[in-house]
């Protein structure tokens, strides 16, 4: 006979006893085709509650290690964490390529390599002859190329590892746009393959989008989302990019040195080489960085093709990219409640939906937007998409502070100087570096005056804080009748002011007023908002 289980009361993801007024029922375990989800070791008790939610009747199940256990047709899938560390550890090896191409490979360095001029000579004629870049020899490329199977060896390894999810994806694309397939190594001098990369001037993602050459080809950056990051959108806007540079240049060399320093470079370095049009003719007259971007693509693709011969391994991906999928969502969801309704880790979220900045899928009128899941966990969250957004609708009606307000990015604003700014006080509310609003301000030292108007390009959205309405006594001033002002009277402190505006706090009250104790004197007048800005 089987054993009924124990029915316990829906305990929602915020721990309040009260949060939902379930129905419970005894219930017996499922023997259907879906009880293989249950994996070997989980030996568990399943909470079953059957929950009205908006009139209709739900159900939702839970183990007692607090997780929801939905149900689907298909075996659920195990995922190798290994992998999921292998797309992860690549945020160091961006910094790893984007030294390699500033710098280049040291001219005393020796390499120990057994790849004779003679064979290189000969490999990179075979490549030439079945792509449309000018793969010619000379010793430039051959120290690229030595340096990279020596002192970046380990960085081309985890590549040819990590390729494996991201190539797929970018093969469809580049076919779609009718671009060289061998533009996906581009991917890898341009972000070492981690879309979450940005570079010290703002470029951001997979394909280093600056914000206004990301705007130009339809890459939304709000304060929910960036699609700069996101693999699909942004890989369709550099095909895009790329075929338009193509079209000028007539020529593959000059279309990716044109995306790395823009064309306006390039056209400099023609008309400086005294009207040459090939890439190692003026690349002499180009950036520094520029000069090192086309080589490192080069070498890339030559590795990629010799690997075998170099001793490079390709560790077999456990997930490439076309065993995912995506879903498009309905209502806003966060990461925290998709992981434990459908098992599957925020981290692991974070890597399959690198656009979405706070770990929050939101709704947009007039926007779709995805959420990519493992194939066999697609199929869980559609077979439970109702009660998975009715469960969620409850959750965030409970939540006592709401989430932030959806906020398009600007690309510039002017900002005033306040009492008690500095450069790097600036610097972390707009995210970006003391030397880059230096540099936007032709400013020579750290000095700000009060008063003093900056122009800042923010590489995060700053979303302002608003004033609630206070019930707080008229005689002190409130934000209610529209005053902005609080009298400081005897008894008064920063703490019990604070307390009488609603959504105003202690450092509120610090940073607008350009306090640094608690001392407050009987008539001193303090705003109550953001007045300056």
């Amino acid at each position: 006979m089987n054993q009924k289980l124990k029915i316990v009361v829906f305990a929602a993801l915020l721990s309040t006893t009260s949060y939902l007024s379930a129905q419970q029922e005894d219930v017996t375990p499922n023997t259907g085709k879906d009880s293989t989800l249950l994996q070997e070791d989980e030996k568990t008790t399943i909470s079953v509650s059957n929950i009205k939610i908006d009139g209709q009747l739900m159900a939702l199940e839970t183990q007692e290690n607090g997780k929801f256990r939905l149900r689907d047709l298909e075996e659920a899938w195990k995922y190798d964490s290994l992998w999921l560390n292998e797309l992860h550890n690549n945020a160091d090896l961006f910094s790893d390529m984007l030294l390699e191409i500033q710098k280049g490979p040291e001219q005393d360095s020796i390499f120990v390599v057994d790849l004779p001029t003679d064979t290189l000579k000969a490999r990179l004629a075979r490549m030439d002859a079945k792509t449309p870049f000018n793969i010619t020899y000379n010793s430039s490329l051959e120290s690229v190329i030595k340096s990279f199977l020596t002192r970046r060896r380990d960085l081309m390894q985890r590549m040819m590892t990590a390729s494996q999810f991201y190539f797929p994806l970018f093969e469809q694309e580049l076919d779609n746009q009718n671009i060289p397939l061998e533009i996906k190594y581009l991917a890898i001098v341009e972000s070492a393959l981690n879309p979450k990369a940005r570079s010290r001037v703002g470029a951001k993602g997979l394909w280093q989008f600056m914000y206004s050459t990301g705007k130009m080809y339809g890459l939304d950056v709000s304060s929910y989302v960036d699609e700069r990051h996101d693999p699909i959108m942004a890989t369709k806007a550099a095909s895009k990019y790329l075929s338009r540079l193509y079209g000028i240049f007539g020529d593959w060399d000059l279309a990716l040195a044109a995306y790395n320093s823009g064309p306006g470079n390039v056209n400099k370095a023609i008309r400086r080489s005294g009207g040459y049009e090939n890439y190692w003719n003026i690349r002499p007259f180009l950036p520094r960085e520029t000069a090192g971007y086309l080589p490192a693509f080069l070498a890339t693709m030559y590795i990629f093709e010799y690997a075998e011969e170099h001793g490079l391994q390709y560790k077999k991906a456990e997930r490439p990219y076309f065993e995912t999928d995506t879903v498009h969502v309905k209502n806003l969801i966060t990461f925290d409640q998709i992981s434990k309704l459908v098992d599957i880790s925020t981290e692991e979220l974070e890597m399959l939906n690198p656009a979405y900045k706070l770990n929050i899928i939101p709704k947009v009128e007039g926007k779709n937007y995805t959420l990519r899941l493992p194939t066999a966990k697609i199929g869980k969250f559609v077979s439970n998409e109702e009660e998975i957004y009715a469960f969620v609708k409850k959750e965030l009606d409970s939540l006592e502070k709401p989430l932030p307000n959806m906020i398009k990015a600007q690309d510039q604003i002017r900002y005033k100087v306040r009492s008690g700014d500095y450069l790097g006080k600036i610097a972390e509310r707009y995210g970006v570096g003391v030397s880059q609003i230096k540099r936007w301000n032709g400013l020579r030292s750290n000095n700000l005056r009060i008063g003093q108007r900056l122009t800042i390009f923010p590489r995060k959205p700053y979303i302002a804080k608003t004033i609630a309405k206070s019930t707080g006594s008229k005689s002190s001033g409130s934000v209610a009748n529209g005053s902005k002002i609080h009298t400081v009277r005897s008894g008064d402190s920063l703490w019990t002011i604070s307390k009488k505006y609603p959504g105003v706090s202690i450092e509120n009250l610090r940073e607008w007023n350009g306090i640094s104790g608690n001392n407050l004197k009987p008539g001193t007048k303090l705003k109550l908002c953001d007045c300056s800005s």
